[in-house]
């Protein structure tokens, strides 16, 4: 009955503006977070870590498919998400992070390295669960398309809206994304405020030449950042025009996959063995051929005055 009194008053004073009356438009976001099967620990702890910096996300349960990615549409929407943060799990130690813009995409695929969750770094720094972070970006970020893009995905998923549910009326931590060597560095900071150090101007033969400090609440704290963690590097790989499909809009040509990067590995330890193989093979082969093997190779030609010829 709320419900219907509520649909019939708005109809009653008219159709519901679009836009509030200031013209400020309210930023209406919502993060689906899940994961794939195959997951490790520290990777779902790394997850649970993000999870509580994102209080406008909703977590979800583990995602059974890994080539039906399409269907992720669907559950967003399901659970009135516009965004999606996907862990896809591969051979129980490779860690591909999806970020997507529902229904319409982008999607950007990354490769996920040198992760360090908050119960392994045991930092100083901590902040107010739900807080709004500072969202800083290097300046590289605005230099190609591509990085453009994942900073807006970035902002639509790190970037807590105001007034989000779960989330604190607060600002106490900064969320720093920066691009070295082709990858993306993120790291989590708490802004510290401490007093201001107290100095005795006029010792030791010094004169006071400023303004006098103010006295009480005027003085301005001293701003400092204490690392919190998380901390992870993101490769990106490739960025798709649609969510979880489309063509290929972007792809990094520099990336190389840790399939390969193992598989090279190997074939490096056995091209040694191999060589090692050859060796002991041609050796064996020319001791034969000498005669000194007793089984085996060229037989030893026969001796006329071998006691076992003379004594026949």
């Amino acid at each position: 009955m709320a419900a219907v009194y509520k649909s019939l008053s708005k109809g009653a004073n008219g159709q519901k503006a679009e836009a509030p009356a200031n013209g400020v438009r309210k930023n209406k976001q919502r993060v689906l977070i899940l994961s794939s099967r195959g997951v490790t620990c520290r990777h779902r702890h790394l997850l649970n870590d993000l999870a509580a910096m994102i209080p406008h996300g909703r977590k979800d349960a583990k995602f059974d498919q890994k080539s039906k990615l399409h269907e992720l549409n669907e559950l967003s929407e399901l659970y009135n998400c516009n965004n999606v943060l996907f862990f896809e799990a591969r051979k129980g130690r490779d860690l591909y992070v999806w970020l997507s813009k529902v229904p319409n995409g982008p999607t950007v695929k990354m490769h996920l390295q040198n992760l360090h969750t908050m119960e392994e770094l045991h930092f100083t720094g901590n902040c107010l669960k739900g807080s709004r972070p500072i969202i800083s970006f290097d300046t590289a970020f605005d230099k190609e398309p591509y990085l453009k893009v994942i900073k807006e995905l970035f902002l639509h998923t790190f970037g807590v809206p105001q007034g989000a549910r779960k989330s604190k009326p607060f600002v106490d931590r900064v969320m720093g994304f920066t691009v070295a060597d082709g990858k993306i560095w993120v790291r989590n900071y708490q802004i510290k405020e401490s007093e201001p150090s107290k100095s005795n101007p006029g010792q030791e033969g010094e004169t006071e030449t400023g303004p006098k400090p103010t006295k009480g609440r005027n003085k301005e704290p001293d701003v400092s950042l204490v690392e919190i963690g998380a901390r992870f590097v993101l490769t990106p790989i490739i960025i798709q025009e649609g969510s979880f499909g489309g063509p290929i809009i972007y792809e990094n040509k520099e990336f190389v996959s840790p399939n390969q990067v193992r598989s090279d590995l190997r074939r490096k330890l056995a091209t040694k063995h191999n060589a090692r193989t050859e060796q002991y093979v041609e050796r064996l082969a020319k001791k034969g051929d000498l005669g000194l093997r007793t089984n085996g190779g060229k037989p030893a030609p026969v001796d006329a005055l071998d006691t076992r010829q003379l004594f026949a």
